[in-house]
């Protein structure tokens, strides 16, 4: 299977089945010198994941559109399971419109629409992009988001960029849901503690792998063995040696080695605590794609 140019090479496969718990399938990649993007067909983009031994795959909605597309490709791929939010910065744009109840409440009915729906999130506060004018709605999202997770007992997956205390205070005053996953953890080790102490799992993406990330890494080492995830966010966040270029499900490995080389573990154990956590962050029962 060839794909265009523009995607890195295929690495070697991984000895046992792992879960990348964050991707967006339906987001098109920049590339240099490719007009309009890169986007893998699902079909060939869960082909080329498998042959690599990422077997599951948590297909995450960031906007309304995003995740009906999100559930209706869970619905059809028995590998797949979605996560449905609105992403913190839509939440300010959505109030400005005077859409941001309406959206909620359809949110709240995705996640409530079946068992291949898993997850409310990303959700959560982002400081870099939305400025102070922004928050309030910010807060109120990631509130409503919270809530959602809990009445339906979904998982909590957060996005948290440079809104580490705030994130916890929310947190902290709704009260954590069961089962809540910090997406792309780009904390420290102190910030992992506090994550960890209220029950959080740490789920690491290709960022692990940059030589500016010590960060990362040091909260990796800090973090248990039952509490650790990985993922894409593909396709961005592509991990090292391939920082740069698109990122997809089929990368996963370069990720996970790199993993297990700093928690000081086989590849093998790390795969296949990934997979039993993924199951305890989300649920098991769904298939993986052979």
């Amino acid at each position: 299977m060839t794909l265009t140019v523009g995607w890195p090479e295929a690495p070697e496969a991984l000895p046992s089945p792992v879960v990348d718990n964050h991707c967006h399938l339906d987001h098109r990649a920049y590339a240099k010198g490719v007009e309009g993007g890169l986007l893998i067909p699902v079909d060939e983009a869960l082909d080329r994941a498998a042959a690599v031994n990422i077997a599951r795959i948590v297909q995450v909605g960031c906007d309304l559109e995003g995740s009906r597309w999100a559930v209706e490709t869970a619905a059809a791929y028995d590998s797949v399971v979605a996560a449905v939010a609105l992403h913190p910065n839509e939440a300010p744009r959505l109030a400005e419109l005077g859409e941001l109840e309406s959206a909620l409440a359809e949110i709240d009915r995705l996640a409530g629409s079946g068992e291949h729906v898993r997850a409310v999130g990303e959700t959560g506060l982002d400081y870099f992009r939305t400025g102070e004018d922004g928050r309030d709605a910010q807060h109120a999202s990631f509130r409503e988001h919270i809530r959602i997770a809990k009445r339906h007992d979904k998982t909590l997956v957060i996005h948290d960029r440079d809104a580490h205390a705030d994130v916890l205070a929310v947190l902290d005053d709704e009260g954590v849901p069961d089962r809540t996953v910090m997406h792309c953890f780009s904390g420290d080790a102190d910030f992992a503690r506090e994550c960890l102490d209220r029950g959080a799992y740490l789920s690491f993406a290709g960022t692990v792998t940059f030589k500016n990330a010590e960060n990362l890494r040091e909260a990796l080492r800090i973090t248990p063995r039952d509490r650790i995830l990985v993922e894409t966010d593909a396709p961005f966040l592509t991990p090292a040696p391939h920082r740069g270029q698109p990122n997809a499900s089929f990368l996963i490995p370069l990720t996970v080695r790199f993993m297990a080389g700093i928690a000081g573990v086989s590849v093998d154990d790390m795969c296949r605590d990934i997979d039993a956590n993924t199951d305890r962050a989300f649920g098991g029962g769904w298939a993986r794609r052979t």
